[in-house]
């Protein structure tokens, strides 16, 4: 069975312009990429836990931020490596500065006997349409064009 993970896409209206909250995961592989690298707070889960439920633990502990309001529900999508993600979008406004992510353990570098921990995500940051589609995981581009779909 393939890899699932849930996963919001936090959006909001800034001067009529469609403005999407996406974050740059942490940790050494990622610290010199940008295009195509960035993606929707989201984490994997199992077949006991709710996808809906998922999606707001994993936003919690990726930004610290606790969500609820209307959640509008996306088709999910499928990455380049086969994992299946499942996506809500809400709208809401965080300040990008003040997130705070959970943390990870990593042999760095590898074979080095040191262990040093890393924030999942590194950082966070609100995008315009064009530039989101640049900067976001390519498979992830559907849930921005889903999303402008379902808004009036």
């Amino acid at each position: 069975m393939a890899t699932r993970s849930a996963g919001i896409l936090l959006y909001r209206i800034r001067n009529k312009n469609l403005e999407l909250f996406l974050v740059h995961p942490g940790g050494p592989f990622w610290q010199k990429k940008d295009l195509g690298a960035w993606s929707i707070p989201k984490g994997e889960f199992t077949d006991s836990e709710n996808a809906l439920d998922a999606a707001k633990r994993e936003f919690g502990e990726e930004t610290g931020v606790v969500l609820s309001g209307h959640f509008i529900e996306l088709t999910p999508v499928k990455q380049k490596a086969g994992k299946l993600i499942y996506a809500w979008a809400l709208q809401g406004d965080i300040d990008p500065i003040s997130i705070s992510s959970n943390t990870f353990t990593l042999e760095w570098p590898p074979g080095s006997g040191k262990w040093t921990d890393f924030p999942e995500v590194d950082r966070g940051e609100w995008f315009e349409v064009d530039t989101a589609k640049q900067k976001i995981n390519p498979a992830q581009i559907t849930m921005i064009d889903e999303l402008q779909d379902k808004l009036p």
